[in-house]
């Protein structure tokens, strides 16, 4: 398993796929993905997870951590989120937030994220802000 900076075209296909597959593929590209950090996790050269990260100020938001179907249940986000948050200490930053699905809330605290309960829906998917102080 490896860990690569990518660009953020690379991330769309495992976004569409895992995350919006009923929305048109359009739906996965984010107008902010050029001001992005954007990394992926590769075994066997394949691309099997990705994460898109957004820094303003002395926060990052990570957004779209998506692992392949047939890669999940591995520890394969897991060890992704551990590497953002190093990148994010690397840039001394204090805050990392993301907006989780409401559904793997229980993920995001094991990993020593805390629910704000500042909840939304966006295309039927409730979500929930989580967040890290570093």
């Amino acid at each position: 398993m490896e860990i690569k900076a990518i660009k953020a075209s690379d991330t769309w296909q495992i976004r569409h796929e895992v995350m919006w597959p009923e929305q048109p593929f359009e739906f996965v590209k984010l107008d902010e993905d050029n001001a992005g950090f954007h990394f992926g996790v590769f075994e066997d050269d394949q691309l099997v997870s990705i994460v898109s990260c957004f820094i303003e100020g002395k926060e990052m938001q990570f957004r779209k951590l998506a692992t392949l179907e047939e890669y999940q249940g591995r520890g394969i986000a897991s060890y992704l989120l551990k590497y953002i948050l190093e990148f994010a200490k690397s840039k001394d930053l204090q805050k990392v937030w993301c907006n989780a699905r409401s559904n793997k809330k229980s993920f995001y605290e094991k990993m020593g994220l805390t629910d704000t309960h500042k909840t939304f829906v966006k295309a039927g998917q409730e979500f929930t802000i989580m967040e890290i102080k570093l």
